[in-house]
């Protein structure tokens, strides 16, 4: 492979020009700053190489959060045609549909300043996280198959929440096509008392206010007001989308040579979309989106019962109320108009986050005047911003948009470059109250670990992909 050398196109893209076997270039969005960041990993060699595999449309795309992954870089998009593309495992990651979850409450910062460490307290022991962490839904074999069938219109059933929750959450929170039979027992085994889980890393929960307002249409759309008390869950499919990604891989990886193709990485590990193996991991995939969304409906619930119990309030008063949820890893067949065709393509996001725009038919009728929420979170302490996806992203990204501020740290680096340091101290400081389940995710999860959101943020805003709505502050988060 040539030494990858970017080609500015304008102000918020790079080209990575199409050199060697690459069946399509590359883009990638990012600032002259953002830019100047990716020397510090292959991700940007990692868009070349996913740029190789059969069947890939327009582009391979990255996201200005993009950093290295296994395989595709994470905050990759690559899109593939129904007949001759692929489908890869690590084109979506082993949190199969980590996802973002914002509520909306009747609460202001003075209702609660004086109860925050209530609030934090009571969510951190009533909301389990950590590594290997358990939750309160034991689920037997039978109801499990059903939560990886039908998703949060599961957990709904089962007393979290109501049908309303359904109604503004990405696909109705259930992805069709789910076959357990094709999710292994080892997978099974480790979902089965991880339901209603925070988990590790960057997972978290956290109350924030809306700090900012930037399109007030938008923002009356979506429900958010400035100085709301809000929340947002960061989490996803915990230990079964884990093991059902990295069964695939290696049953992709053992059987490579039979598909013909010539990877430049053998983590782009794939297979055919129309083969069987190709259609088993799509139908355990969305198995494990399945999974994941009926996860987030249960902690938004419990979330709900930690309000109200700690701030003594009767829901009417609380009216938490899910605004969205959006899912960040995850292939979908999706349609797209391509010169004049529309055309059914597999679209693959790692690290990224649909933005479908006003009018569109997925887009939930109550937003469908302004466009599908976009939900973006950062690191500890920098808060979250909420944009709405725009009609440029159908033309030029798929439908997607950046996910997160993206890390410029590997975890090893955070804990070396934090060793002496209180990071908790520190964000008390600045106003934000932490509590985390393992000792050295707070060192890991640092804030210099990551990119700057706003940085991130202002690309896919002056891209026109996804334009700014509103930004929120951290007051308190639970980590794993």
């Amino acid at each position: 492979m040539h030494e990858i050398k970017l080609e500015k196109l304008d102000d918020n893209r790079w080209l990575v020009p199409k050199v060697g076997a690459m069946r399509v270039p590359g883009i990638i969005y990012a600032s002259v700053k953002i830019h100047d960041l990716l020397g510090h990993d292959e991700s940007a060699k990692q868009v070349a190489n996913v740029a190789h595999l059969p069947g890939i449309v327009n582009f391979s795309l990255a996201m200005p959060d993009v950093h290295w992954g296994y395989g595709f870089p994470i905050g990759g998009v690559a899109a593939f045609d129904m007949e001759e593309g692929i489908i890869s495992p690590g084109g979506v990651g082993y949190d199969i549909n980590c996802g973002c979850r914002l509520m909306t409450t009747e609460l202001t910062l003075p209702d609660i300043r004086e109860r925050i460490k209530d609030l934090t307290v009571g969510l951190y022991q009533h909301i389990p996280a950590g590594v290997g962490s358990t939750g309160h839904v034991k689920l037997s074999g039978k109801d499990q198959k059903k939560v990886l069938e039908d998703g949060a219109a599961w957990a709904v059933k089962a007393g979290f929440g109501s049908v309303s929750d359904l109604e503004t959450t990405e696909d109705g929170g259930c992805m069709t096509g789910a076959d357990p039979e094709q999710v292994s027992v080892r997978a099974m085994e480790r979902g089965k008392e991880q339901l209603g889980t925070l988990g590790s890393g960057n997972h978290f929960l956290e109350i924030e206010v809306v700090e900012e307002i930037f399109d007030e249409k938008a923002a009356r759309a979506f429900g958010l007001r400035k100085g709301q008390i809000v929340v947002m869950i960061h989490t996803g499919s915990r230990g079964l989308g884990y093991q059902i990604c990295d069964d695939y891989l290696a049953l992709m990886v053992k059987h490579q040579s039979e598909t013909g193709i010539a990877l430049p990485d053998r983590q782009l590990a794939c297979t055919y979309l129309s083969s069987p193996r190709g259609r088993n991991y799509l139908a355990a995939m969305a198995c494990g989106a399945n999974y994941a969304w009926a996860n987030r409906q249960i902690l938004m619930h419990l979330t709900r019962e930690v309000f109200e119990k700690t701030l003594r309030i009767a829901p009417r008063e609380l009216q938490m109320r899910l605004v969205y949820d959006v899912c960040h890893n995850i292939a979908k067949i999706e349609s797209f108009n391509l010169a004049g065709i529309e055309k059914k393509l597999c679209v693959h996001r790692k690290g990224a986050t649909r933005a479908y725009p006003a009018g569109h038919e997925v887009v939930p009728a109550r937003y469908r005047s302004v466009g599908q929420p976009v939900l973006i979170p950062g690191d500890m302490g920098a808060g979250s911003y909420v944009l709405v996806g725009q009609e440029k992203a159908m033309s030029e990204t798929f439908g997607s948009a950046c996910h997160g501020a993206g890390r410029v740290m590997s975890r090893t680096q955070a804990i070396k470059s934090s060793r002496g340091r209180s990071i908790s101290r520190e964000l008390a400081d600045q106003g934000v109250l932490v509590m985390s389940a393992g000792k050295g995710t707070l060192s890991e999860e640092m804030p210099e670990a990551y990119k700057d959101l706003n940085d991130v943020v202002q690309v896919v805003h002056d891209a026109g992909i996804a334009c700014k709505v509103a930004k929120l502050k951290s007051i308190a988060c639970i980590k794993g």
